[in-house]
């Protein structure tokens, strides 16, 4: 296993469309397992492979570090997920993402979601959830549209979340090209 960088705002690539897998093979796994282990590091709950800068359907989460009636103690792997079914009542959570790193927001979504996907062998799997798991799900899916959590948050509070990181990398790109000389 490896650490992968997780990039972060205003990387572009985290609005691209993931590619759905063709199949779940040892290099999935492999990918899986990786990206378990940079979410752990990080620390997170949730990681979808284009946080990694891969574009593909696949996710991880783990909810067994919080306090949630629903964290098994076992990670999931979601390879292709897609919401079969949402709930018309909604819940809040404030949401955090490894990629917009200091920032938490309340974010409003369906409180309970069922979910299609392929398991880490490849074997089809639904489950029913709500919770902390439906709202992670969601965050995660989420990634894998090129849809990140600020876009559910005021227009005015997003565009300061945005400013700052865009000064931010204006600022480090400057920092870098005058210790380079460029």
């Amino acid at each position: 296993m490896a650490l992968k960088p997780i990039i972060t705002l205003p990387d572009r690539r985290l609005r691209v469309k993931s590619e759905p897998v063709a199949a779940v093979d040892d290099g999935v796994r492999a990918l899986l397992d990786d990206m378990l282990e940079t979410m752990y590091e990080a620390p997170g709950i949730g990681l979808a492979a284009i946080q990694v800068a891969v574009p593909r359907r696949i996710i991880v989460i783990d909810l067994a570090r919080r306090d949630d009636d629903q964290a098994s103690g076992d990670p999931l792997f979601l390879v292709n997920p897609e919401i079969l079914w949402a709930s018309e009542e909604t819940s809040s959570y404030e949401e955090g993402c490894l990629s917009i790193p200091e920032y938490r927001e309340e974010v409003f979504r369906p409180a309970k979601v069922k979910v299609g996907f392929l398991d880490r062998l490849g074997k089809r799997q639904e489950i029913d959830t709500g919770g902390l798991l439906a709202t992670c799900i969601q965050h995660e899916i989420d990634h894998l549209n090129g849809v990140l959590f600020i876009d559910h948050i005021s227009r005015l509070k997003r565009e300061r979340i945005l400013k700052k990181f865009n000064k931010t990398a204006k600022r480090v790109s400057q920092d870098y090209g005058a210790a380079t000389g460029h």
